[in-house]
């Protein structure tokens, strides 16, 4: 028996242009007459319901997130049993930093047919934010700080909406950083590391667990981070004046950080971070509040994906 395609849809991804692209693809899953189900998602966390409602069941699930990066968190919390899974997706975002992690540059319609014609599976790592009043999966990165303070305002902000109408959403984060940057208070943190290793932040500015390479729209925070090693990469960074760490920051988006004195780049399994006040702390840019204590952790090998032939992806 074929099995039967289940889209989580978010239609207003990329300001409302992902309903467009979404009716072209309907017109490619007609063309290959599969059994398939649509789930528009109407609210905020409806993804998350969508997704407990379908792997709920004993049954193997066939799942394929139409959408953006926080479409694609949603349903990551929602996932009762990722072993009986698998896990599409299909960028219709403005970030898309979890299609940029997983090298997908081909369009979505192209995507589409590697997926339905896919007959392998990978395996990539899920990361874990542990506070003291929640549990939040997450796909691509998650921190504390600064870059987490800009996701905070990037879900309100008229700015990412004007620059998305400019096709230039990508810079939406680096504006917010910058804006952040002089008015985000510093704060004292200490982080452990697996295996026992402790890092004292004078000046925290951020912490962010990397589960691919960039967020915030292509902002190469771990340059050598891989979803497939079973570790996150951690990038500390602390202890840089304000006006300094804006001189920086170039560094930053082109990934050369590394090396400089106040960014450590660390692979672990785990990172348990104590601030002495509260801080930012995002999932997939998702806001998971204000906390002093938060752990973040390696899911090695939870999330199976259709193997995807690049030469069809991008034909």
């Amino acid at each position: 028996m074929d099995k039967t395609y289940e889209f989580v849809v978010n239609t207003h991804s990329r300001t409302g242009k992902a309903e467009m692209i979404w009716a072209q693809l309907e017109q490619v899953l007609a063309e290959a007459q599969v059994p398939y189900r649509v789930h528009i998602t109407q609210y905020e966390h409806h993804a998350t319901e969508i997704a407990a409602e379908l792997t709920s069941s004993e049954e193997d699930v066939y799942l394929v997130v139409a959408g953006g990066d926080g479409t694609v968190n949603e349903v990551l919390n929602g996932i009762r049993d990722f072993s009986k899974v698998t896990f599409g997706y299909l960028p219709l975002g403005s970030a898309n930093d979890f299609a940029r992690g997983l090298g997908l540059t081909a369009e979505p319609e192209q995507i589409l047919r590697a997926i339905l014609s896919s007959t392998a599976e990978d395996v990539i790592d899920v990361g874990e934010v542990v506070c003291a009043d929640m549990t939040r999966r997450f796909a691509i990165s998650a921190g504390a700080g600064i870059d987490a303070a800009v996701c905070r305002e990037a879900l309100t902000s008229k700015l990412k909406v004007f620059l998305n109408r400019l096709h230039l959403g990508s810079l939406t984060y680096g504006l917010l950083t910058v804006i952040e940057l002089f008015r985000a208070p510093f704060v004292t943190g200490q982080v452990t590391l697996d295996g026992g290793r402790r890092l004292e932040m004078k000046k925290s500015i951020f912490v962010a667990a990397m589960n691919f390479r960039c967020e915030g729209g292509g902002v190469p925070m771990a340059p050598h981070a891989s979803a497939t090693d079973g570790q996150l990469s951690a990038c500390c960074v602390y202890g840089i004046p304000r006006l300094l760490c804006l001189f920086c920051f170039p560094f930053l988006i082109a990934g050369r950080h590394e090396g400089i004195r106040g960014f450590d780049v660390i692979n672990t399994s785990q990172m348990h971070v104590v601030f002495d006040r509260p801080m930012v702390v995002h999932a997939d840019g998702e806001d998971c509040g204000d906390q002093t204590d938060v752990t973040f952790r390696c899911i090695p090998g939870a999330l199976r994906m259709p193997h995807l032939d690049l030469d069809v992806a991008t034909r």
